[in-house]
């Protein structure tokens, strides 16, 4: 039987030897370093492993190692300030990658995509995406480094709306939409109603405020409609707005107003 692998907050959480400040939150090494843009964590990993990381004036190679407020560290000598400014950003996912680390079929991730077409002064973030894209999904998918705005825009209980529109077999009639907006019984449950309207015989809108797996695809075959084809559109009220493999950073208003995520 394969050993399950200690997660990561947990491996921090066990080493750490000092209670966390009122106020204050429980941070490790390597992900302090990719939060505030330093190098992505899988870098910092082996950076601090090498020895070339300081953490108040001693050599650090404990990646997992608990980092005090206001610690100085150092990284190849120099002084590096692990304030994390919030970032969240859109990205317009191309079909064919996959929302993953890595992609056994080779085609790519997104995550190497997204870091091709950065500015030099991001690429040291580690970037989280805010949920999942199928591999032929196309359209909105957030990025931040910030994993609170990923906890916030996958919670069942946040409810955040997502707008997709899918390209069907055959034509949705309106007592297939009207199943829709009642909701459905699925193999997983029963899903909450769903916005739904025709844009053209074949294509539907569908707006969500659930997240489960393949759920569009799996909701619009139960009403005997198959997705041929699959895009999103928006998340809360960001719309996307960049062309295909292309991106932008969201304003501060956009992630208060547009996600309903508070800093």
């Amino acid at each position: 039987m394969r050993r399950k692998k200690t997660p990561r907050w947990l491996e921090a959480a066990r080493r750490r030897t000092e209670p966390v400040p009122p106020g204050g939150r429980a941070d490790w090494l390597s992900r302090a370093l990719g939060r505030a843009g330093v190098m992505p964590r899988a870098e910092a990993e082996r950076a601090i492993q090498e020895g070339r990381v300081e953490v108040g004036g001693r050599v650090e190679r404990e990646p997992f190692a608990p980092v005090p407020p206001g610690v100085e560290v150092r990284v190849d000598g120099q002084v590096r300030g692990l304030d994390a400014p919030l970032h969240v950003l859109m990205f317009h996912k191309p079909a064919g990658v996959v929302v993953a680390g890595t992609d056994p079929e080779a085609v790519g991730t997104v995550f190497e995509r997204l870091r091709a077409v950065l500015p030099a002064e991001l690429r040291g973030f580690e970037w989280y995406a805010v949920g999942r894209l199928d591999r032929d999904t196309t359209g909105l998918l957030l990025f931040t480094n910030e994993e609170r705005v990923v906890r916030h825009g996958t919670a069942p209980e946040t409810h955040l709306p997502k707008r997709y529109v899918a390209e069907v077999a055959g034509r949705p009639s309106e007592e297939a939409l009207a199943r829709l907006r009642q909701g459905l019984v699925l193999d997983d449950g029963p899903t909450l109603p769903a916005q739904a309207r025709l844009l053209a015989p074949d294509r539907v809108e569908l707006v969500l405020t659930e997240g489960r797996h393949h759920q569009v695809k799996r909701m619009l075959a139960a009403v005997g409609h198959p997705v041929r084809t699959l895009h999103r559109e928006a998340v809360g009220s960001v719309v996307l707005d960049v062309p295909v493999g292309s991106w932008r950073m969201l304003e501060g208003r956009e992630v208060a107003e547009g996600l309903g995520f508070s800093a």
